[in-house]
Formats: C-alpha cells, structure tokens, sequence
C-alpha cells in the first residue's frame, strides 16, 4: 500500500458573486458538499464560506484530477 498526502484548497463563488448562500441554507449545503466528497473517496478537513463564495480544504487521492473533483462537487 502506498502512502500519499495530498491537500488543496479549493475556492469557487456563485454565479456573477450573487448572494445565494444564506445562513439558512449553509448547513444543509455543506453537508451534502461533504457527502459528495466522501463518494469520491475525498477527505474534508475544513469546509466554510460566504454569501458568494465557498472555501474547502480537502485530500484528494492522486487516482483523481483535482479538474473533475472540482467538476463534481459544483456539479452535484
């Protein structure tokens, strides 16, 4: 088995920043984001954000592109 380490900090806004994260909306929306993560054998280590904008900081096995992860959450 090999080892490997690999973090990134993965940022990505809503369309034109438009204010569509509400406070009421956040927990729900990361969780599922986090869910989504864990299918794809992602690790989350911090997940927050903005009314515009979300931040993760993640592992991503080398098995994966960065490219399609990022794909695959903002498209879930």
């Amino acid at each position: 088995m090999s080892f490997w380490r690999l973090y990134y900090h993965l940022v990505w806004a809503t369309r034109d920043r438009a204010h569509l994260i509400l406070p009421t909306l956040e927990d729900n929306l990361y969780a599922y984001i986090v869910h989504k993560a864990s299918e794809l054998d992602v690790y989350v280590y911090a997940i927050n954000g903005w009314y515009d904008h979300v931040h993760l900081i993640v592992s991503i096995p080398p098995k994966l592109a960065v490219a399609d992860v990022v794909k695959r959450l903002k498209g879930s």
